[in-house]
């Protein structure tokens, strides 16, 4: 996690979500002992002032004048005030880096900050009970390099992202390139670049002592999108644009199995896949292909109930939830997540309108078995019900 930064003026620091301010710790000092240290640092400092051999009583408290005495004791109910506010900070489970999350980096606090964090805080509460209801073994599991193949690691700034394909993720690992040191801009990143170029180290690269030293020490976040959008997001990017590889691999495959009487020139170049077949494919258990990481589950992707993460955005509020994470890890001021559309920029995005356009052709039981499918990223991530029928 990154160091903690002096993110108020000195006379309104307050030990915020748990932490010592920096100005009443000594070089070294230690939050647990916050009470005793300063009064030992000044004994120690007017101790060795004294003339040799002679001793100066040192008053347990100093007494300030009356006009300082008032100033502190507002300061002090100012401070007890605030800190009645702030939402508790959780025991840290295991894999959850070793600071308790985090101060901005050199930005003001305001009711727009607290209102932030508090979001994140009720995100990882939800994950997390969702994680205890449905995978109530999965903190007894070791991590594997499999859990973190998704993950990416900038190590300037201690970041591991989780790539959620669909969700930002070119954006988020140019972001990430720039962090590094690798690019001056996130405009100067071709998409090319971004996903098939080795900048970038993931973290299953490391060894066993490597992987575990980063999810201990590094601040770790994902974002993620609402599943229904995600998936025809997927389905419009690979199937309905020319693609190299999804026309061949899935589509011949999907439409040998679930288009009656396709036709020899559909067979042969896999084009033209249809949303309700894309569909079948997907909540088919014997499927002709394999799954795909661009709408695999979130759930098996970054493995949340396993690896617990200190960031959880979200698609629909990214620029917000990323620069506020951007702020948070003290990156450059001049560091801001891009709006470009990565792919088929002519395009309009995938929104719940465009997403319910798609879902209309499908039956109400293809609906429900596909909310079934992506029942967990809906639970652990609080997302609505996209149509009033499912249950």
């Amino acid at each position: 996690m990154p160091r903690l930064g002096n993110f108020l003026e000195e006379e309104e620091c307050v030990p915020f979500l748990g932490l010592v301010c920096a100005k009443d710790l000594p070089p070294g000092g230690s939050k647990d002992s916050d009470l005793e240290v300063p009064t030992e640092r000044v004994s120690r400092d007017l101790s060795s002032r004294a003339p040799k051999g002679l001793t100066l009583p040192v008053p347990d408290q100093p007494q300030p004048l009356l006009q300082r005495g008032t100033r502190l004791r507002l300061r002090q109910r100012r401070r007890r005030l605030l800190i009645k506010k702030m939402p508790a900070v959780a025991t840290i489970p295991a894999n959850s880096s070793d600071t308790p999350f985090i101060q901005p980096g050199p930005r003001t606090l305001d009711g727009r900050w607290i209102s932030l964090h508090q979001s994140q805080q009720e995100r990882k509460r939800v994950m997390q009970e969702a994680c205890a209801k449905y995978r109530a073994s999965s903190n007894r599991r070791a991590v594997t390099p499999r859990h973190v193949s998704r993950i990416f690691v900038e190590d300037r700034h201690r970041v591991l992202y989780c790539e959620v394909p669909k969700a930002g993720c070119s954006n988020w690992k140019r972001v990430l390139m720039v962090l590094a040191g690798l690019a001056s801009s996130t405009a100067d990143i071709q998409h090319n670049t971004v996903h098939y170029g080795s900048a970038l180290k993931r973290l299953d690269t490391f060894d066993r002592q490597g992987i575990l030293h980063r999810l201990s020490t590094y601040t770790k976040m994902l974002f993620v999108r609402e599943p229904f959008e995600r998936l025809v997001s997927a389905f419009r990017d690979k199937f309905e644009h020319p693609n190299s590889y999804y026309h061949p691999v899935f589509g011949k495959a999907i439409l040998a199995r679930y288009r009656a009487n396709a036709s020899r020139e559909a067979l042969r170049t896999g084009s033209g896949v249809r949303f309700p077949e894309f569909v079948q494919y997907l909540l088919d258990v014997h499927r002709p292909v394999g799954m795909d990481i661009h709408w695999d589950h979130v759930s098996r992707l970054c493995s949340p109930c396993l690896i617990d993460y200190d960031f959880v955005g979200k698609f629909e509020t990214m620029e917000e939830d990323a620069n506020f994470f951007l702020s948070l890890i003290h990156a450059p001021q001049n560091l801001t997540f891009p709006r470009f559309k990565d792919r088929h920029s002519q395009e309009a995005r995938t929104t719940a309108r465009i997403a319910h356009q798609y879902f209309a052709q499908l039956s109400a039981l293809q609906r429900q078995r596909t909310y079934d499918f992506y029942y967990m990223d809906y639970l652990m991530f609080n997302y609505s019900k996209p149509f009033a029928d499912l249950y």
